[in-house]
């Protein structure tokens, strides 16, 4: 099925079709200087560097109107898109600085708590840096993503996929066609993806022009504090691309026309009547007290304001070990907290544990708090909820500092239904960003959904991806519904059973997986060290392949089956589990795709659903958690397999793992974001919490507390880390499974030299219980859970030493006996 034709940007037009406003008296009375209004000042890079950079022009095929880029219909058909010119090039290049060839520095515990001293007396170098570092910058070439390959290494790694090769080499047919359209039209994806550079608010030295692609729109004006709401004052010219624009000159004194901290917006008579909405592209919004719908805000604060970046980005680790985190609700106050306070007492605390990246959920603002931040309604603006652009600046900066990679969970998969201050209706119309009628309608999740074969809605996303990276400086994305983006079904009420014909077949959405391709392709090209992971639940073959083999080109999937069963496990008895259907779960990923594993994320801490350490000890946790009053069974049990199940999870279920802020320690409860009662439109009542914050935060006071028994598991999970961060063991490539015996209840591996032992047994405790390994030697306990530290009960020899023998056992050429008591897990590491 065609959709309407995707409207591209006239590089002509916007060179010199833009209205500009008649300037006006400010001060003493004289009038504004009118210069060119096409001129923009990239962010952070002064007119001097600008002069030094390569000029852009317009590329061939300039004539004529762009055909429709076609998407798939529900049906499964899809038509080959016809590209023809779109126009928009850009003037400068990109400058590449060099942060991020800089090594970062260990840095001692002792030294993770800095001053608010001391970083007041590094600021007093920023100056000298920015010199240093744009003079650099002049230096490097200019960045450019890689030509596309052949696609043809996929049918190699797995050779089941060449009875799919009609369909898969489409699919990069396709890719390779709208790169070839972007390079020839759009000067290359590197300024395609700069396209926050034309649209929305940009300064220039003349004045401040507004672009916004509103092909529906009958009329438009841009209105704000500045003009008085005025809708006369600064109408806006349509060029034959659907294109607004207007031009504002500076004030008589130089001063921008629109003052830092204006409510903006766009009024347009459309074919749904006047409405003023928030421009797409906005770099800030805020709620005022007592509103609904949040205003759009001009961001352009004085250079002493902005912040300046201070340490280089981290370099990618061999393994990930992810804390996922929520900023307003990591107080455990009840309270929205900030992203300075975040900074300052979460990150150090994130450090200390012994992770290396932070993903950071609900950055894209979002008017519904109680979302998660997954109904995106200002996709360039940062949540104004935690603080302005600057202070999150300056949080991911200290991660930096640190050495935490900062990933990003960002959501391309669907948008608000808002139509006040979101995307939804922006131009009167159902079909501007989203497909339209039911297929632009994510029934279960009410939200809309991008047209991904449109040629503004690939614009918009791929820079909005550049965005974050180069502006925020982000280390990385976690991409959000991936597996809604790629089927018609979104995969509800499917079960992926691992038949191909799931994945290659009428209901496979291609052009948004096309668009998955373009925005890896995008990201490490131009960002090598840039990581991202993929939110999918089907198993997706080539899911995590790189684009130029043919894959979608995502470094990660997130292993979702693997938290799915230990919920379903959690509703058996400990006594029925099958140690094969565990290794099974844990190991069962494709051939060369990396996977970040979990055994919870936020999904499982949401009202309505339960943790596992509230599984495993449920409402015993509220009386029976304090080490000065006896402890129950349920609580023993809960707090050994709570242990067993994250190291297990971490050894074998991928080569990255991620935990969600407070569950290392068995964070007791539920999130409940606060909200009031509600009545569905079918009729149906839903009781709210009185807008209470109670259940919205993060008792990080309960692992800390040594007198708790959350205590112990806080310091297992940390050990946890600590020992993946010695011996690398998740990316070893070293890894074989002696032992899964169900009557033992046993599992043993090896991950490179280090050898797991588990006892899933609820009673039997095994002495001189023999273990097969690869090297002989002596071996040493590297980890324990039965420690008193971790909350255990001691059994364990740490002292003891394992010497081995050439007698074989499972089929490994020595081995060595342990003592390994119920419900424990201990870790065996040579000696030396």
């Amino acid at each position: 099925m065609a959709v309407a034709p995707a409207l591209a940007v006239s590089g002509a037009a916007l060179g010199g079709g833009a209205v500009v406003r008649a300037p006006r008296p400010t001060g003493g009375g004289g009038e504004r200087r009118r210069g060119s209004p096409d001129r923009v000042c990239r962010s952070g890079v002064g007119d001097e560097l600008m002069v030094m950079m390569r000029a852009g022009g317009a590329r061939g095929g300039g004539s004529g109107a762009r055909g429709a880029m076609r998407a798939a219909a529900a049906s499964g058909k899809v038509v080959v898109p016809e590209g023809e010119n779109d126009g928009l090039t850009s003037s400068t290049d990109s400058a590449q600085f060099p942060s991020d060839e800089l090594e970062v520095p260990d840095i001692p515990e002792g030294q993770i708590e800095s001053s608010e001293t001391t970083r007041r007396a590094r600021e007093g170098d920023a100056d000298a840096l920015n010199r240093e570092v744009l003079g650099s910058a002049l230096q490097e070439k200019p960045r450019v993503v890689p030509p596309p390959g052949d696609g043809q290494k996929i049918f190699q790694i797995d050779p089941m996929l060449q009875n799919y090769k009609y369909h898969l080499e489409y699919r990069y047919s396709l890719y390779r066609r709208i790169r070839s359209d972007i390079d020839e039209h759009e000067g290359g994806l590197e300024a395609f993806s700069r396209s926050y550079e034309k649209f929305g608010f940009n300064r220039s030295a003349e004045g401040v022009t507004y672009r916004e692609w509103a092909p529906g729109a009958h009329s438009a004006a841009l209105v704000g504090d500045y003009n008085n709401w005025d809708p006369n004052a600064d109408r806006m010219s349509k060029n034959e691309f659907g294109v607004w624009e207007v031009f504002l000159p500076n004030n008589a004194d130089g001063s921008s026309p629109i003052p830092h901290g204006s409510r903006v917006k766009v009024r347009m008579d459309t074919p749904s009547g006047i409405k003023d909405s928030i421009p797409a592209w906005i770099r800030y919004s805020v709620q005022a007290p007592g509103a609904i719908p949040y205003d759009g805000i001009y961001y352009d604060p004085p250079e002493e304001v902005k912040y300046v970046f201070k340490h280089p980005q981290p370099k990618r680790p061999k393994s990930l070990r992810i804390y996922e985190t929520h900023v307003g609700m990591s107080s455990p106050e009840p309270k929205i907290n900030t992203y300075a306070n975040f900074r300052d007492d979460v990150l150090p605390r994130i450090k200390k544990l012994g992770y290396n990246a932070v993903q950071i959920m609900a950055i894209q603002e979002h008017s519904y708090y109680g979302s998660f931040g997954y109904h995106v309604t200002n996709f360039f603006a940062p949540s104004s909820r935690f603080g302005t652009p600057e202070d999150l600046k300056s949080l991911i900066d200290r991660a930096h500092e640190l050495g935490l990679l900062v990933l990003m969970d960002v959501v391309h998969s669907h948008a608000s239904s808002n139509t006040l201050d979101g995307l939804n209706g922006f131009d009167g119309t159902d079909t501007h960003y989203f497909h339209g009628g039911p297929r632009g309608h994510h029934w279960m999740w009410d939200s809309r959904l991008f047209n991904y074969g449109n040629w503004e809605v690939i614009r918009f996303l791929l820079s909005n991806a550049r965005w974050w990276l180069e502006e925020y400086k982000f280390d990385g994305f976690r991409f959000d519904g991936v597996t809604s983006m790629m089927y018609t079904h979104h995969g509800l009420q499917v079960a992926f059973t691992g038949n191909f014909n799931e994945y290659f077949g009428f209901a496979t959405d291609v052009d948004a997986v096309v668009y998955l391709m373009l925005v890896n392709d995008l990201i490490h090209g131009l960002y090598p060290e840039a990581v991202t992971i993929g939110e999918d639940v089907s198993g997706m073959p080539t899911f995590a392949l790189p684009v130029h083999d043919g894959g979608v080109g995502f470094d990660y999937r997130l292993h979702m089956a693997v938290a799915d069963k230990w919920i379903e496990l959690m509703k058996q008895s400990d006594e029925s589990w099958k140690m094969g259907d565990i290794v099974h779960t844990l190991t069962n990923r494709r051939w060369l795709e990396k996977c970040v594993t979990y055994s919870e994320s936020h999904d499982q801490a949401l009202v309505g659903d339960k943790t596992i350490a509230f599984w495993l000890m449920d409402k015993d946790m509220y009386d029976f958690m304090a080490l000065d009053r006896p402890s129950t069974p349920t609580i023993d049990r809960g707090i050994a397999l709570h242990k067993m199940i994250r190291l297990i999870t971490m050894g074998l279920g991928g080569e990255g793992y991620l935990n969600f802020m407070g569950n290392e320690f068995g964070h007791p409860e539920w999130i409940d974001f606060p909200r009031g009662p509600q009545r569905l439109p079918s009729g149906k009542f839903i009781p709210g919490n009185n807008n209470s914050y109670d259940k919205c935060r993060r008792r990080f006071d309960l692992g800390d507390a040594d007198y708790l028994r959350y205590h112990g598991m806080q310091e297992f999970d940390q050990a946890m880390q600590h020992l993946e961060a010695k011996y690398g063991f998740m990316t070893d490539d070293h890894q074989y499974i002696s032992r899964k015996h169900e009557e033992d209840k046993v599992i043993v591996f090896e991950k490179g030299d280090l050898v797991f032992v588990f006892n899933f047994h609820c009673n039997n405790s095994y002495s001189d219980y023999r273990v097969g390994c690869r090297r002989r030697g002596m071996y040493k306990v590297a980890l324990d859970s039965d420690a008193g530290l971790f909350g255990g009960f001691g059994r364990i020899q740490h002292a003891a030493e394992h010497f081995t023998t050439d007698c074989s056992h499972d089929n490994r050429p020595h081995s060595f006996s342990v003592y390994t008591p119920s419900r424990t897990c201990v870790v065996y590491a040579p000696a030396d």
